[in-house]
């Protein structure tokens, strides 16, 4: 497969601080690609890079193996993480009138349908919920029927029904063959939706790979957790348990043998669960800090 564009040594500097430091990668065609980070990373600066927004001080971006040009403006969705919508018009007068800034676009009727905004049509714009918000901004970034789509921190805020219910949309877009670029600063989301990540921290590339190849490369353990109240400190420092919020975590490679071990250390085992590595376990190991920190 293709790469549709590729960052070379990117950087921006503000004064003698750099906001991001020198990063290369490349984003398939027809790839959900996720940036991750946590704020102040250097994600959405590098997207802003990216689609022309904020000029580069150093390095290169390739669209379809040449610069940018026209093709790339005319080939680009972007939803950003915030966007005003006029006052007073309704979801139907907001999208005929995006549709009128292109000389072709999607079928507004397709965009309904496909970013489930018919019940909200003679809404106002201004008054939707989060969800219905980000589904009609979803809507606009795909009324030029792009062949790439960036979309910034896209479920901010968004209770996780609605969450799940975006991630589903963007499923579908992906299913289409477009090529998705993600920035968030949630790990479960990324595991989910995307083939290739980018982790960013401080402005560098911290990982990158598939999240199945990055999590098989930094551990070969499962997690064995217990509410704290079930560990007394000795307990825990006897057992190798670490304290993770409201939970200790012993890193197991034989389940069995750390469950006799609790056994033999008289520890209740009614709050146990059982869970394989996830990207926030990961951003931890590589930081020393959780994504949200």
């Amino acid at each position: 497969m293709s790469n549709l564009l590729d960052v070379k040594n990117l950087t921006k500097r503000y004064g003698e601080a750099a906001a991001v430091n020198g990063i290369t990668f490349s984003i398939q065609q027809g790839h959900c690609f996720g940036l991750l980070g946590p704020n102040g990373a250097g994600k959405t600066t590098t997207i802003e890079m990216i689609e022309g927004i904020t000029p580069i001080s150093e390095g290169e971006i390739l669209y379809k193996g040449t610069k940018q040009d026209q093709r790339f403006k005319n080939e680009v969705g972007i939803q950003f993480q915030s966007t005003a919508l006029m006052d007073h018009l309704t979801v139907a007068e907001v999208l005929a009138l995006f549709a009128g800034l292109y000389p072709q676009h999607t079928a507004i009727a397709d965009l309904v349908q496909q970013c489930q905004l018919g019940e909200y049509l003679n809404r106002d714009a201004a008054k939707l919920s989060g969800g219905q918000r980000q589904r009609l901004l979803l809507a606009l970034a795909l009324i030029n029927d792009p062949a790439i789509v960036f979309l910034d921190e896209p479920t901010t805020g968004l209770d996780p029904q609605s969450r799940r219910n975006f991630w589903d949309l963007v499923e579908r877009i992906k299913a289409q063959g477009k090529t998705i670029v993600l920035t968030t600063h949630y790990m479960d989301e990324a595991q989910y939706l995307c083939d290739q990540l980018v982790i960013m921290d401080r402005g560098n590339i911290i990982a990158q790979g598939s999240p199945e190849a990055l999590l098989a490369e930094h551990f070969h353990q499962v997690f064995v957790c217990l509410e704290v109240a079930a560990l007394s400190e000795q307990q825990a420092k006897t057992l190798g348990a670490e304290r993770h919020r409201d939970q200790w975590q012993i890193a197991a490679n034989q389940v069995e043998t750390t469950l006799n071990q609790l056994l033999a250390h008289n520890v209740a085992l009614t709050s146990l669960q059982i869970r394989t590595p996830t990207l926030d376990d990961l951003f931890l190991k590589l930081t020393g800090h959780t994504l949200r920190d």
